[in-house]
């Protein structure tokens, strides 16, 4: 009898899976699991195809979203029993993507009698991307940007994205499953070559594509990061306003000695609104002159309707010239739900925002900000995780993005870290550089290889300058954006069509 008689070593395996998956993440980073982490859950999951892939889920997001209670309890003020059951909902819902991959790619397997390397990737690719776009979106964590640390496994991501390296790493791992369950079947062995080619060649372009005189530009900037390092508990005291002001002001004029053409400040770092007079809005707006700077500040914002009577709030950046003329405002275009706004407000009318601010944030556009001949494109805290949104810019004329964030909701989890690691896709997708600029950090320059050229330590008040060249180059990616996980999500349809059909015929 064993010790556990009714565990069931399907949802066992499984849910290892997805812990094995988690592990390639930051933190502890170990990126080769990606490439074996799934076999587990594909020897199962026939056996059963939701629920397999269900625990997968929880198994992964668990793990790897556990930093969500830290928001929610230190800076939402839940109580921890509706924080841990706020994180599971979350967990349990983006479980439902593993779930409906393992059982729509096994139906199809089954019924059309394919290998799985032919069928799951595309269930996988397709749902990540589908994830990426529900419910206003939440692509956090897919399979690809584990291997943000190997620099040849990334490069293809300027022609599929980082769907592309998702794609790859799902079909090493079906390979796999596939050599254990039948070692001695021809199909296996042909299926192993056909997917080491393809890693090869992978690996190829990656090693042709990584080369720091690659991310060379014709123009190059000096650009000087500044680091508050605000306590969020203090971030929006009034009282704490004059200080964190001289606090910007002060690092800035360090940096300045280090001659930057552009010092950038982190989302919020203004605690009041810009736009209207006052001191504290004098001692921003003529930094620019004192330094002979353009400066990029992270600010709240308003727009008033007199028509209606109505204002709509923005998380914004501000540029200005070196003449302290200001250049333009970009705001916030993805918000975050029930941080910056409540879904279906009309409806959820008991429902409070998680984070506590000047109010329910509008959603702006993408517009590049022109500085000096060049342009801007700021990607404002988790933004940068969604790969159209950098696009855009880019394709609109962008040529620097600037990631500016709060991190300090993360506290020390490895989320800061989670976020960098997707940031640096952006820039190789569309050959970029980005420049983040964190309140706690992690601060960083980011080559359009995806190398980080600069970083900083978290939790600490400091400034840092370092170079990064203007302009992008037109990448395929770029181009025609997310082609490959819309040409799965169409295949997958049809063959779910396909399957269907083949039943019927067989049924009669």
């Amino acid at each position: 009898m064993t010790l556990l008689p009714r565990m069931d070593r399907t949802l066992l395996a499984s849910s290892a899976s997805g812990l094995l998956l988690a592990l390639a993440f930051p933190a502890p980073d170990w990126a080769f699991f990606a490439w074996f982490a799934l076999v587990p859950l594909l020897l199962v999951k026939e056996k059963r195809p939701f629920a397999s892939g269900f625990w997968a889920g929880i198994g992964f997001f668990t793990p790897l979203l556990y930093w969500l209670n830290i928001v929610m309890t230190t800076y939402g003020q839940l109580q921890p029993v509706f924080s841990l059951a706020a994180h599971l909902m979350l967990v349990a819902y983006l479980s439902l993507f593993f779930a409906a991959a393992t059982w729509c790619s096994t139906r199809v397997e089954q019924r059309l009698n394919l290998p799985a390397v032919a069928v799951m990737p595309l269930f996988w690719v397709g749902l990540e991307y589908l994830r990426g776009l529900l419910l206003s979106g939440f692509p956090w964590g897919l399979v690809g940007y584990s291997q943000h640390g190997l620099p040849w496994m990334t490069q293809a991501a300027d022609l599929t994205g980082v769907y592309g390296v998702s794609a790859l790493l799902l079909a090493l791992n079906c390979t796999l499953a596939e050599m254990i369950r039948r070692p001695r079947q021809r199909l296996s062995w042909l299926s192993a070559g056909v997917v080491a080619l393809l890693l090869l060649g992978h690996l190829g372009y990656g090693a042709w594509r990584y080369s720091p005189q690659r991310d060379e530009r014709p123009q190059e900037l000096t650009v000087g990061l500044i680091q508050g390092n605000i306590d969020q508990a203090l971030k929006w005291a009034p009282g704490q306003r004059q200080q964190t002001v001289e606090l910007y002001r002060r690092l800035s004029m360090e940096a300045d000695a280090s001659a930057p053409g552009l010092i950038i400040w982190p989302e919020a770092a203004v605690p009041f609104y810009l736009q209207d007079p006052g001191a504290l809005s004098r001692q921003v707006r003529t930094l620019p002159t004192e330094t002979d700077n353009y400066l990029l500040v992270g600010a709240p914002a308003y727009d008033r309707d007199p028509l209606n009577d109505t204002v709509s709030y923005y998380n914004s950046a501000y540029l200005f010239s070196p003449q302290g003329v200001e250049l333009g405002r970009s705001d916030k275009i993805h918000l975050v739900p029930f941080g910056e706004y409540v879904p279906l407000s009309g409806i959820l009318t008991f429902v409070n925002r998680l984070v506590v601010g000047v109010g329910d944030f509008s959603p702006g556009t993408v517009r590049p900000l022109s500085m000096n001949g060049s342009a801007l494109g700021v990607l404002v805290c988790y933004e940068a995780i969604f790969p159209e949104l950098a696009r855009d810019y880019v394709s609109n004329g962008s040529d620097l993005l600037v990631n500016i964030t709060n991190d300090a909701w993360f506290g020390h989890s490895p989320a800061s870290e989670q976020l960098l690691a997707m940031t640096r896709f952006r820039a190789i997708e569309n050959r970029i550089w980005i420049a983040r600029a964190a309140n706690t950090g992690i601060s960083a320059l980011v080559a359009p290889s995806g190398r980080v050229t600069l970083r900083t330590p978290m939790f600490e008040t400091l400034q840092v300058t370092g170079q990064v060249g203007l302009g992008a180059e037109k990448t395929f990616y770029t181009r025609f954006g997310d082609l490959l996980p819309l040409g799965c999500l169409v295949l997958c349809c049809l063959l779910l069509v396909y399957s269907k059909r083949t039943d019927r015929r067989r049924a009669g």
